[in-house]
């Protein structure tokens, strides 16, 4: 089991607009999906800041879902232009992550 920790800079001044689509649109469809979303943040030191992490199995099952989401019709003509009109894409990072044996999140 790993997780997925997802950074971005959202578009100056538009992080509160795109925290309300994150929470009512994208997580909810990702979910649907199949997808576990375990949080969600803003960043307390920048304005523009956004971190969300994602709990995959394995690696078989983050290819599968990861297709299910990103090639599905509605990802493609509805949420991926959405969400492109509010990120910073060349400065999304994406870290994975193993928890510990002590680790609450095992």
């Amino acid at each position: 089991m790993f997780y997925e920790i997802r950074r971005y800079q959202i578009q100056p001044g538009r992080r509160d607009e795109w925290v309300r689509y994150m929470e009512e649109t994208v997580i909810p469809f990702q979910a649907e999906k199949g997808m576990s979303v375990t949080a969600s943040f803003v960043d307390e030191e920048d304005p523009d800041g956004y971190v969300w992490i994602r709990r995959f199995e394995d690696e078989q099952e983050r290819t599968a879902l990861y297709a299910d989401v990103y090639q599905s019709d509605r990802w493609r003509a509805e949420l991926d232009p959405k969400v492109k009109s509010f990120v910073l894409v060349d400065q999304i990072k994406v870290t994975r992550v193993v928890p510990t044996s002590k680790s609450a999140l095992r």
